[in-house]
């Protein structure tokens, strides 16, 4: 471990218009068939506004008119015409420019038969101009699925960057110990993962049960599992979370990994829905912790976190589960962290103000001092109880206990009428079939429940104590 000091760890740091306002009806037909030919070949949206709309029916209507009198039909005294404008008036006929320039003396009445015909003609030669344009949607969507996000738009820099059709695996890592309360839940934990991996919309890779108890277990031929040492006798201080940083650190180091990125992961997950690669570039995706808070923090942040790397701000609101990150990245920042973790562990300060979310503080910091920020994704996981509905989310995290009244209620701090508590089960895996909550409950709640279930029923040797 002497190489891997922080001194070590290699902080690196329009349409044109008519010039005189006017045309002929031939020059606008022209015009508008040309609209419609560009508005065919051009991704660009074209509206279509009033002006235009009764332009078009004003010149037909008049040709119409014109082409019937040519023929010495008798007209009304008055005739319905529309002027190029947004207001529809009824302008006697004998005003009518049309019928002034071919010379018709109207007085006379159209036959019906007449007048049906104009009508047919009219509207099949208005619905020919005008249908490419009323039925053209002209809603754009962005085919680039880095861009598509209606509520945050991506930095320029990072637009496109790994949009090139093939996917980009991660690996699933998580760190667990021998114990039978870390084993039962990386045995959910997997069998979802399971579930998951080849479904539609996954990136999901390899799976690893970084195991830091030195020694292999009974679960070597279920699980793959990479076996590494322990931190020296007491170093962890009965904080066995300090063991995490320390195992990644070996596992990148001699392990063969095939995949580019690493989600790191914990036991108490199990995934709802595939999951697919979140990061973006060099940023890192992670989920953001409403407790950790560098800024209410400063003073002891800065013991860590010099003032010349710029403000404690630069420090993400994260631990280092769940995050999707770069192999390589990881690589740079897993000593810094298992340092970090150590020396804020030895300040006894540092230690009270953490307590045990300490290394969840050492990750965000060395990320920082490493010059990595991670995109923040709220939709990564939910945590019941307080969470109340799946949503849009990836996986659950069952670290709270869950308490309730037979009415539903939540009795948190009180140990419920209905309960599931991780906690409940130190010593043993749950037994199969465990009850549902009763009406009320969370949506929440009741998925996490009857995915535990399905799991134990489907796990081979679930009752053999393991």
């Amino acid at each position: 471990m002497s190489g891997l000091s922080l001194a070590a760890a290699g902080l690196t740091s329009d349409r044109d218009e008519p010039a005189n306002g006017k045309e002929t009806a031939n020059a606008t037909l022209e015009r508008l068939e040309a609209s419609e030919r560009k508005f065919v070949h051009c991704p660009l949206r074209l509206e279509l506004n009033g002006e235009i709309l009764v332009l078009l029916i004003s010149f037909l209507s008049n040709s119409v008119i014109c082409r019937i009198a040519s023929l010495r039909f008798f007209l009304p005294s008055s005739f319905l015409c529309f002027s190029p404008s947004s207001d529809l008036k009824v302008v006697p006929f004998a005003m009518n420019p049309a019928r002034k320039s071919i010379g018709g003396t109207g007085g006379g009445k159209l036959s019906p038969f007449l007048l049906l015909l104009i009508t047919i003609i009219s509207c099949v030669v208005t619905y020919n101009l005008l249908s490419p344009f009323m039925q053209s949607d002209t809603t754009t969507v962005s085919s680039d699925p880095s861009t598509a996000d209606p509520i945050v738009s991506m930095p320029g820099q990072l637009k496109g960057s790994d949009v090139s059709g093939q996917k980009r695996l991660f690996h699933v890592a998580l760190t667990a110990t021998d114990a039978s309360y870390s084993k039962w839940q990386c045995r959910i934990m997997h069998y979802w993962y399971k579930q998951m991996r080849d479904r539609e919309g996954s990136e999901m890779g390899g799976f690893t049960r970084v195991l830091h108890s030195g020694k292999p277990d009974n679960l070597m031929d279920e699980i793959p599992t990479f076996v590494v040492d322990p931190l020296p006798a007491g170093m962890d201080r009965g904080y066995i979370v300090l063991n995490r940083p320390w195992a990644f650190v070996q596992w990148l180091q001699k392990a063969k990994i095939e995949e580019d990125y690493i989600l790191m992961a914990e036991p108490d997950h199990v995934y709802i829905k595939p999951i697919p690669n979140l990061s973006r570039g060099d940023n890192p995706a992670a989920f953001p912790f409403f407790y950790i808070t560098p800024a209410q923090h400063e003073k002891i942040i800065r013991k860590f976190y010099p003032e010349e790397k710029g403000p404690v701000s630069n420090i993400d609101p994260i631990g280092n589960s769940p995050v999707i990150i770069k192999k390589s990245i990881l690589e740079k920042i897993a000593p810094t962290w298992m340092n970090i973790s150590i020396k804020m562990k030895e300040d006894n300060e540092t230690d009270k103000a953490f307590g045990w979310v300490l290394e969840m503080y050492a990750y965000a910091v060395a990320s920082a001092l490493h010059g990595v920020h991670h995109i923040l994704r709220k939709d990564f996981m939910i945590q019941p109880p307080w969470d109340l509905k799946l949503g849009n989310s990836y996986l659950i995290h069952y670290t709270y206990g869950c308490d309730y009244s037979m009415k539903g209620e939540l009795t948190y701090g009180k140990i419920g009428e209905w309960r599931f508590d991780k906690r409940s089960y130190l010593s043993g895996p749950p037994p199969k079939n465990l009850t549902l909550p009763p009406p009320g409950v969370p949506e929440s709640v009741v998925t996490l429940v009857k995915m535990v279930n399905e799991a134990t029923a489907n796990i081979p040797g679930w009752d053999d104590g393991r």
